[in-house]
């Protein structure tokens, strides 16, 4: 008979993932769905009761999002403007009852190549922390995030806090999202940035991502090498700039469109951040 936990201390939920192989879930808005209509045959961690694990803070480096934070909680959190962007993604995630209970650490383990909060958090060179009971042990997003439902946790680890550098707060940033309708819709196609420019408005730092065009979202390195130390203009977007992604041809879109489609985005994002 599978069993059901539900701790209430991390270090009760880490020595439980110690012992066996365990389902672990959150706000299980991914999970329940899949399992209608089969029998659950396998054990069960839930996190809900990890109240520790939830709720925004920042040091003198970082911004700590923890592992139980939901996506109303990062929408109706008082937060620099470097996460417009990922705000943006929050309030097309699912409605107001999948933002209510879905988490952001979720989204990220769950690593669907369409996956709405991985492309912000990417252009915010968010890294992840995992912890087991021998320690803890932080990965940048992108070095997490293996492939297509891959990740680099192993079954004795859990995601506990993604880390944001507050280096990044001045930055501009954005998020657009090309779906088949203006909300509770998987993504064609988004892209998310970051800008931060100097006194003349010449292009300091930038970093742009691209999701639902590879297994794992993208950045653009060479776009954002090509934009560094000039005034900021989709002008200098070129096709060439999107010859790393690997879109796949579904019923949502073929892999010719969603490249255009990117370019397309990209050009309106920059857009956006220069306005």
């Amino acid at each position: 008979m599978a069993s059901y936990f539900r701790p209430t201390d991390l270090s009760h939920a880490l020595s439980a993932l110690a012992e066996g192989n365990l389902t672990v879930i959150a706000g299980a808005t991914d999970y329940y769905p899949a399992q209608v209509g089969r029998p659950v045959d396998h054990d069960i961690l839930d996190l809900s009761g990890l109240e520790n694990l939830s709720g925004i803070s920042c040091d003198d480096d970082h911004w700590r999002i923890g592992a139980m934070t939901t996506w109303r909680d990062l929408i109706d959190a008082d937060l620099p403007r470097c996460f417009d962007g990922l705000k943006a993604a929050a309030r097309q995630i699912g409605g107001p009852q999948i933002q209510n209970t879905a988490t952001i650490a979720g989204n990220l383990c769950n690593a669907s190549p369409a996956a709405d909060g991985v492309p912000p958090l990417m252009s915010l060179d968010a890294r992840v922390v995992l912890q087991d009971l021998a320690g803890t042990t932080e990965l940048p997003l992108a070095e997490f995030i293996q492939g297509n439902r891959r990740t680099a946790c192993n079954p004795r680890q859990l995601l506990t806090e993604i880390l944001v550098p507050k280096a990044l707060e001045t930055g501009r940033s954005g998020f657009i999202k090309l779906g088949t309708r203006s909300s509770l819709v998987i993504s064609i196609v988004m892209v998310a940035g970051l800008v931060i420019l100097d006194e003349g408005g010449h292009v300091r730092q930038v970093h742009l991502s691209v999701g639902a065009c590879s297994e794992v979202a993208q950045r653009l390195s060479d776009l954002e090498a090509d934009l560094i130390g000039k005034p900021l203009s989709a002008d200098l977007v070129k096709t060439a700039h999107f010859r790393g992604l690997t879109p796949m041809d579904d019923h949502r879109g073929t892999a010719t469109y969603r490249l255009e489609a990117a370019e397309t985005l990209i050009k309106r994002l920059l857009g956006t951040l220069n306005a």
